[in-house]
């Protein structure tokens, strides 16, 4: 699965896949830059575009990609929509499902409390995916959380799916 943190300035990305039932593996993570000299249409085509290619290089099964969060600067969250939207078209045009979490839940998903800090986040992601280090930078770090998130998601659905049957 494909985690990402979706944003107009860095877009992170982070490849998750479960192997063995439960047992997650980190396939790969990054942080993509867009030109800030570029106007946003540029921009967004330079998203598109490395959506498209992490799409076409890993074949995901599912795009988990972070809800927009609403704050006080409503311009970034204009900008951030705007990259959100490019992804979930280059997902949608590859047939893919596109699941979508708020930072609330993915928090929730990977430490077990929705209030955690970015801290705490990056070091359960290390100890989930059985990295050397803490992921860096913070964008491909929140994408992992992202993919875990759902991955933690879709084994419970399989879970009730079995145990309801046919």
């Amino acid at each position: 699965m494909l985690g990402i943190d979706p944003g107009l300035a860095t877009v992170g990305c982070g490849i998750v896949e479960r192997r063995g039932g439960d047992r997650l593996v980190c396939l790969h993570y990054e942080a993509f830059h867009t030109g800030s000299s570029d106007d946003v249409g540029a921009r967004l085509q330079q998203i598109y575009d490395a959506a498209c290619t992490w799409i076409d290089r890993y074949s995901p099964d599912v795009i988990a990609v972070e809800k927009l969060f609403f704050n006080r600067n409503v311009t970034n969250a204009f900008a951030v929509g705007q990259a959100r939207g490019v992804i979930v078209l280059a997902a949608v045009q590859r047939g893919l499902e596109v699941a979508e979490y708020t930072p609330m839940q993915v928090k929730q998903a990977v430490t077990g409390y929705g209030g955690a800090d970015k801290y705490q986040v990056q070091e359960m992601v290390r100890l989930l995916l059985r990295l050397a280090e803490r992921p860096r930078p913070d964008d491909a770090a929140d994408a992992l959380a992202v993919a875990v998130c759902h991955a933690h998601a879709s084994m419970w659905t399989e879970k009730i799916r079995e145990g309801i049957g046919p």
